[in-house]
Order: structure tokens, then sequence, then C-alpha cells
């Protein structure tokens, strides 16, 4: 299993992750997060904590990049990994909710190769629309009338 990072694929690390309802005494934990949870269950324990993964477990649900989001807003600072069912499409959603990487089995990183999670420097839609008009072949045609 892949793990995917702005840097791209690297092989999967194996720490011993422990349920976030679990968390034994000690520092360097790697927790497991489920989706649904409340991310104050974790806050008391920040600095203990150097990774925590929080599972996709269907395509389509997207709970797991608002409890990323609200892990960083909280303060946590350690790595934050989604795993599953996330595609390279919402790897830069990913990064911006405050992922750090995404973990992917071999199947899709066989479907979506490494140079499908590269980020590029893509004007955005809006972008787009401000500046040169893109006639149907991609071709650009001039500055758009505003």
């Amino acid at each position: 299993m892949p793990i995917v990072t702005p840097e791209g694929f690297r092989p999967a690390d194996a720490p011993d992750f422990v349920p976030a309802g679990e968390l034994p005494s000690g520092s360097g934990l790697a927790v497991d997060l489920p989706n649904d949870a409340d991310a104050e269950i974790l806050a008391a324990r920040f600095a203990d904590i150097a990774l925590v993964r929080i599972p996709f477990p269907v395509y389509g649900d997207g709970r797991g990049f608002s409890l990323a989001r609200q892990l960083r807003e909280m303060g946590y600072r350690g790595r934050l990994r989604a795993s599953g069912y996330v595609i390279s499409d919402q790897f830069r959603h990913a990064l911006q909710c405050g992922f750090d990487e995404v973990e992917i089995d071999d199947a899709l990183a066989a479907r979506q190769p490494e140079p499908d999670w590269q980020l590029h420097d893509w004007p955005s839609y809006r972008e787009k629309l401000a500046g040169e008009v893109i006639d149907a072949t991609g071709a650009a045609v001039g500055a758009s009338a505003g």
C-alpha cells in the first residue's frame, strides 16, 4: 500500500495504530480515529500523538475532510493521514483540509499511478474565466471581455 505525499509515492510504514478511545500512556502514538468521532477526544493528548489516521470507508463519504480540518483548527500539529477511498482528484482538497498524506491500496495505485497524484499549479476555474478564453480545442483565443 503506497502512501501519497506532495512529493510522490512512498512505501507504507507500519506503525502500531491504537484506537482513539484506548490511548496508552507514552508519546509518539499512532492513532486510528473513526471519521464519525468527536475530535475533542484527542485534544488533551495532542502532544503525545505523532500520527492520526482517518478512514474514508466508502467513496463519497467526506466526513474525514471535516474531521481533519477540526483537528488542525484545534491545534494538532502531527501527521494526518487519510486512508481508504480517496482518489487523486481529491488529493488537493485533502491537503487543504490538513492532511499530510493519503494511504491508498495497490489496486488504486495501479489505476491512478503517481503522475495522477502530482500537484500542478493549474489555475482555478474562476482564474481561467478571468484570463484567456479557451476554444473547444483547448487553444487560447484571447482575453475575455470581463
